[in-house]
């Protein structure tokens, strides 16, 4: 495939995946909307964000094996169907019920927009140019979830509920007209094998109730849930070691790469969530900023991390994997410095110096992480590779909210978010070159 080809690809892979986070931040400036327009108090409208974060990030594992078993690029074209159709269910929902089912299918329909679209770059881009492409495309991303709420504010000031939804529809049609044209018919083979249900249900009930006691209920209820949570993650950890066909295969992680690749988006992901979640309080607190002066501020957050990505997919071609991630949790660690001076130094430009340091620490090693998750790996399993990537990374996020309910001192979660990149930076010494390479050489023997 030429470059301009390879370009007109990458847009029309954007132009669907590019609503996943969109969606996901977006439906948080509409939540009041939302109460009002159902007449439901904010408990019950939460669920309308529950329920998104719990589908997608028990569907994505499976969404990946799905692209490796039956094509990443009819999968990818399924998501974006799944996306239209909740779109148009949500514009036309009548009560709350409905509007949260269909919030699960646009779920459903994101994870598997998101695990494949990563598999098609990897078949379609040379490997000189993957860090690159990922890098911009990591970009456009990050730029989504930044856009969302301002876009969600837009549309609710100028038109209504509805529209939040409606702005998806022409999107997923060009998505999908493009998608059909534009993504090449690869990997696409006769399959014998077929998903494991059964492991699918065991991981569904583990994640499902690992994010729900995040959420504070009482201790009856949370015990009953730790249990079954323990219960249902043995049987599927041993339902994966005998299925033929298992979602998650943990031989994976026996390649140290391969695991130290996800940990590491796991650790990033923990410390971009924890600022995005204690900043505004920080700021209203310390700075006695408005909700729209915290909202500006914080975006630069936002934005450093988007463009730090394009930045570390060109360090990536310079630089080996292993050591743009450790540069990044070094960032990381010296971001949390500053944010530890904010309660001496009390200035504003100092925030805003802080937070741009900081959303380029969690930002600068994404693309380098993404890439050292599929060079260690073949292509054939590149769909389940991003599928437990993308897990990872929803668990950094679950882990955040539970930290901010537990620790109340600004100080020690900034001393934890440190540690977090001590530990990163430790976690980045066992990522080696050379791992792809290794594995389909392995796969090539066994073949033969």
């Amino acid at each position: 495939m030429g470059k301009h080809k390879e370009l007109i690809l990458i847009i029309s892979l954007l132009i669907g995946t590019f609503l996943v986070p969109i969606n996901s931040t977006m439906i948080a400036v509409a939540l009041s909307t939302i109460s009002a327009h159902f007449n439901e108090p904010l408990a019950n409208i939460s669920w309308v964000v529950t329920i998104y974060l719990i589908v997608m990030a028990v569907t994505q594992p499976i969404a990946g094996k799905l692209g490796d078993l039956y094509g990443n690029r009819n999968i990818y074209l399924w998501g974006v169907v799944f996306f239209l159709i909740a779109s148009l269910g949500c514009i036309f929902s009548t009560n709350l019920i409905s509007l949260i089912i269909f919030r699960s299918l646009q779920a459903v329909g994101g994870a598997l927009l998101t695990p494949n679209t990563i598999a098609i770059i990897r078949y379609v881009v040379p490997k000189e140019r993957l860090p690159k492409v990922l890098g911009i495309f990591g970009m456009g991303m990050g730029l989504g979830a930044a856009i969302g709420p301002l876009l969600g504010s837009i549309l609710l000031e100028n038109f209504n509920l509805e529209a939040i939804f409606w702005v998806n529809v022409p999107f997923l049609f060009l998505a999908l007209i493009s998608g059909i044209v534009m993504i090449p018919k690869f990997n696409v083979k006769k399959q014998t094998s077929t998903l494991d249900i059964q492991g699918s249900i065991y991981l569904a009930i583990s994640i499902s109730l690992l994010i729900l006691l995040t959420h504070g209920m009482e201790f009856t209820k949370a015990l009953i849930m730790g249990i079954i949570f323990i219960l249902s993650t043995i049987l599927f950890i041993k339902r994966e070691n005998t299925a033929e066909n298992p979602i998650i295969d943990f031989s994976l992680f026996k390649n140290s790469t391969f695991t130290s690749a996800n940990l590491s988006i796991m650790l990033s992901n923990f410390v971009m969530y924890v600022i995005l979640l204690i900043m505004p309080l920080l700021m209203k607190a310390q700075f006695h900023l408005s909700t729209a002066q915290t909202g500006i501020v914080l975006s630069v957050f936002s934005i450093s991390m988007s463009l730090s990505g394009w930045i570390g997919g060109l360090l990536n071609n310079k630089f080996s994997s292993k050591k743009v991630i450790g540069f990044s949790f070094a960032m990381i660690i010296f971001s949390n410095i500053l944010f530890l001076s904010l309660e001496n130094v009390g200035s504003i430009l100092f925030l805003i110096a802080a937070l741009i340091i900081g959303g380029f620490s969690t930002g600068v090693g994404l693309t380098s992480m993404q890439v050292a998750s599929l060079d260690s790996v073949s292509k054939e399993q590149s769909g389940t590779a991003s599928g437990i990537y993308s897990t990872f990374r929803y668990f950094g996020s679950i882990i955040s909210s539970t930290l901010i309910a537990l620790v109340t001192s600004y100080n020690y979660i900034f001393i934890i978010l440190g540690i977090s990149g001590v530990v990163g930076l430790l976690v980045a010494r066992s990522i080696k070159s050379g791992s792809q390479d290794m594995i389909s050489s392995n796969n090539s023997s066994a073949k033969a």
